[in-house]
């Protein structure tokens, strides 16, 4: 479940920022299946002081979505899955790593002993970037699932669960 709040943007030579001390970051969903833009958010409670995290793992269309505290390492960690074409990823500054989901972008046809260990670092790592969830890339996979109130994130834009419509970011200078 998640919640709609209101709060002035964060700006920086015009353009939305992210706000670490009050725990807004962007967040954003990239289709895998057309060249689209992707779609850009906010999102409050994911925990991350620094660097971002990717995953093709995102109900039910299974786009890419990542959060993150630079758009530099967002888009690393979305270029990094793309590359992989499917997968979860993490990034912090220049570091870069992925387990890759080669099966439609939601599996991986490799040992499962290593897929879980490659799964424990990687999670691992989210927390040690600041993420106080139990479990980040579960919890990053839902926040495309636009059945689920308030509000989700698609390839097509902000989704109103309750209204069930689109709405837009802004509203009144506020986002």
């Amino acid at each position: 479940m998640t919640g709609e709040k209101c709060v002035p943007a964060q700006m920086e030579n015009g353009k939305v920022t992210v706000d670490l001390e009050q725990d807004i970051l962007k967040i954003t969903v990239v289709n895998r299946y057309q060249d689209t833009p992707p779609s850009v958010a906010l999102v409050q409670n994911f925990g991350l002081r620094r660097g971002a995290i990717a995953s093709s793992v995102a109900h039910d269309s299974h786009n890419i979505v990542a959060v993150g505290t630079t758009d530099t390492e967002i888009c690393a960690a979305v270029n990094a899955i793309i590359q992989h074409q499917g997968g979860i990823a993490v990034v912090e500054g220049n570091k870069v790593d992925v387990l890759p989901l080669s099966v439609a972008g939601l599996m991986s046809d490799g040992d499962g002993n290593e897929v879980a260990k490659k799964y424990a670092e990687l999670d691992a790592w989210a927390k040690r970037l600041g993420s106080k969830l139990t479990a980040p890339f579960m919890t990053l996979s839902f926040m495309a699932l636009l059945v689920i109130p308030e509000l989700k994130l698609s390839d097509q834009g902000l989704f109103d669960g309750r209204k069930f419509q689109f709405i837009p970011l802004f509203i009144d200078g506020l986002v």
